[in-house]
């Protein structure tokens, strides 16, 4: 099975910038990745979209609480994502967790913005953002 490894997380300043990676592999095996998503999740609320990206075609999604300070990337030979983080205010304190999607799942409707879409998670990096 795809396993995703997170690292990138810390503590910062409001104003600081921060770089998320989320390295897939599978022991060996192959497989294929048909995107990669990054969600949120702040004490007491539900795990939210922040950015995602189709593995292929490079296409990019944001929400709209991070669109022009977020930037979502990804190496394909590498299999890693990567999400950077500028102008990182308090709201964004959260753990954040990588989701990929290994069943082609989120090539239909809007389902890259749903968790739904994503069948392998990372264990979560926490983000701290302090005033």
């Amino acid at each position: 099975q795809v396993q995703l490894v997170e690292s990138g997380g810390g503590l910062v300043q409001a104003g600081d910038s921060l770089r998320l990676s989320c390295a897939a592999s599978a022991s060996g095996q192959t497989f294929r990745l048909y995107a990669m998503g990054w969600f949120r999740q702040a004490p007491g609320t539900e795990r939210e979209f922040v950015a995602a990206v189709s593995w292929f075609g490079g296409s990019t999604y944001y929400s709209d609480s991070v669109k022009g300070r977020f930037t979502i990337s990804r190496d394909n030979a590498q299999n890693t994502g990567y999400l950077q983080m500028n102008s990182l205010n308090p709201e964004d304190t959260a753990v954040y967790y990588c989701a990929a999607d290994t069943r082609k799942s989120t090539v239909y409707g809007d389902s890259i913005f749903d968790k739904y879409g994503y069948d392998r998670w990372g264990q979560g990096t926490q983000v701290t953002v302090s005033s």
